[in-house]
């Protein structure tokens, strides 16, 4: 387990302005509210599914009700979107998504400052099963080995892999650290939306990120 574990949330990057001028990245239930705008990356019947789902550790919050983060970088969602998954509407590809980097002790701070619940999944919350905790001691029941496997082709890994960090309700610009993107064309275009005062997360290409 990583003594500082970074949590790691994909979006398109024509959802970034929003983002930053809001102060805030918002869950489904309330992005679809607020009637956001920007692309949507996600397949449809997963985040339908997502908005009823509860959590185990907290029964009245849905997975729907927070923001949902990886643990790595080069997630299965990443996979999908690359190979233009059939269940997909969105079709531009991995190159306009960016990864938002933030670190998990900072946010579960920050979260209970606001008195807003969190938890992780040990493997995707989308899914018609799975397990989740709320207390950082059971960090360890996540299968780092799995979050980091660049091979995941055996299913158990695979299921793995996807284990997911979330936040009621909100999660704040100014906890994001660094963004990663694929090509320089993507980093100069976030590098023109972002805020020129401080703090101002760095920007890097991260191509090993990508598929």
């Amino acid at each position: 387990m990583p003594q500082r574990p970074k949590i790691v949330h994909i979006v398109h990057v024509d959802r970034l302005r929003s983002i930053v001028n809001d102060g805030y990245l918002w869950c489904d239930e309330m992005a679809v509210k607020r009637s956001s705008p920007g692309t949507t990356i996600g397949i449809g019947q997963i985040k339908q599914r997502r908005l009823l789902k509860p959590l185990l550790s907290h029964p009245d919050l849905r997975v729907g009700g927070c923001v949902p983060f990886y643990f790595w970088p080069r997630s299965v969602m990443l996979f999908v979107i690359s190979r233009n998954h059939p269940e997909l509407t969105y079709r531009g590809g991995q190159e306009p998504i960016v990864h938002l980097v933030a670190d998990l002790r900072r946010t579960v701070q920050w979260a209970e400052n606001e008195k807003l619940r969190w938890a992780f999944t040990l493997s995707n919350a989308g899914a018609a099963y799975f397990e989740d905790r709320c207390s950082l001691r059971d960090l360890k029941d996540i299968d780092w080995e799995a979050v980091r496997a660049r091979d995941w082709r055996d299913p158990t890994v695979k299921e793995h892999k996807q284990a997911e960090f979330l936040v009621e309700s909100r999660f704040p610009w100014k906890l994001i650290d660094h963004v990663g993107v694929m090509t320089e064309t993507i980093r100069s275009q976030v590098a023109s939306i972002l805020p020129a005062d401080d703090p101002r997360p760095s920007v890097e290409v991260k191509r090993s990120w990508y598929y």
